[in-house]
């Protein structure tokens, strides 16, 4: 499997997801932006690629592109909240009052 450091993530804002193309399959989070909430509606990792870390990675990226953006988090999804509960220090980006 490939370095995922260096396989790119892409942000299609026309489908409202972010995309990271490993090994020739795609993992995605898709989302939806209102103001400056962003919903993590939900993620998709192909089953050859479980276990292999490309979930998490794909949402850290997400997580640091958020922050980056000065967006807020709100968890939709059960894999994104999983890993929110793994990594507390990620809870600084969530929206004030969403519980995770």
């Amino acid at each position: 499997m490939s370095d995922l450091s260096r396989i790119p993530m892409v942000n299609d804002t026309s489908s409202r997801q972010f995309e990271m193309e490993v090994d020739g399959r795609m993992a995605k989070v898709e989302y939806e932006l209102n103001g400056t909430k962003m919903f993590l509606t939900h993620a998709k990792v192909p089953k050859s690629l479980a276990g292999k870390g490309v979930g998490a990675e794909i949402v850290e990226r997400v997580f640091t592109f958020i922050e980056e953006n000065n967006l807020k988090l709100v968890p939709m999804c059960s894999f994104v909240t999983a890993h929110l509960r793994k990594h507390p220090e990620w809870k600084r980006i969530v929206e004030k009052g969403v519980e995770v």
